[in-house]
């Protein structure tokens, strides 16, 4: 007797469904009630299921949170590594040092116009002592500079940094300039255009490592 493996992709189909009306109502929530307004029980009635789905697919609403802020910082929810994505790619794929700061500052307003809002609510809000959301904002500070890591060690493997820089003090001057803070105060509370936003921050990046370069 020939046996068959269980077909569990319907199952599969609406766990991501239910994740996806999650993610949808979770969003809405935060930008309009802020975090500290938004309990599990309110966005299990907005989506539609108990509060219990929502602890068993996320956790708590600070890991809510984070995977709303995941997906848009993405763009989806597909488990595709940001540095595999097109958009970074184009960036490793300049052909000197100022053009791929240059992208990587057009790749870093296109992650401000994805994440900006939703942050913007969060740190307008301050953590206060909320230690979950201290930890969140403490994840994506070390996610992002991860990623600005990468970004310089390509820069000087590939081109150079230039005098007596380190990779470490490279890295500092990115991971600040590309900072959500800045950003936040820029173009939410200053009321500059994302384009301007990037103008200014391909310039920064580029004459901060010249800058650099010059004082070692």
């Amino acid at each position: 007797m020939s046996t068959r493996g269980y077909d569990n992709s319907r199952r599969t189909q609406a766990a991501r469904l239910t994740r996806a009306k999650v993610l949808a109502a979770a969003r809405e929530h935060f930008l309009q009630a802020g975090y500290h307004g938004t309990t599990i029980a309110a966005l299990a009635r907005a989506a539609q299921v108990s509060p219990q789905t929502i602890y068993n697919t996320f956790g708590g609403k600070a890991e809510v949170l984070k995977a709303v802020y995941d997906t848009l910082l993405a763009g989806d929810d597909e488990p595709i590594a940001m540095n595999d994505r097109p958009e970074m790619i184009h960036v490793r794929t300049r052909d000197d040092a100022p053009e791929t700061l240059r992208a990587y500052a057009a790749f870093a307003r296109m992650l401000i116009e994805r994440t900006g809002p939703l942050l913007g609510v969060v740190l307008a809000e301050g953590a206060g002592s909320d230690a979950e959301l201290s930890a969140f904002l403490a994840t994506i500070d070390r996610e992002r500079r991860f990623g600005n890591t990468g970004v310089v060690r390509h820069i000087q493997e590939r081109f150079g940094l230039g005098g007596g820089v380190t990779v470490e003090r490279a890295v500092d001057l990115v991971w600040t300039l590309t900072s959500p803070e800045i950003a936040d105060r820029l173009i939410r509370r200053c009321g500059w255009e994302l384009d301007s936003y990037q103008t200014w921050l391909a310039e920064a990046l580029v004459d901060g490592l010249d800058a650099l370069a010059a004082a070692s």
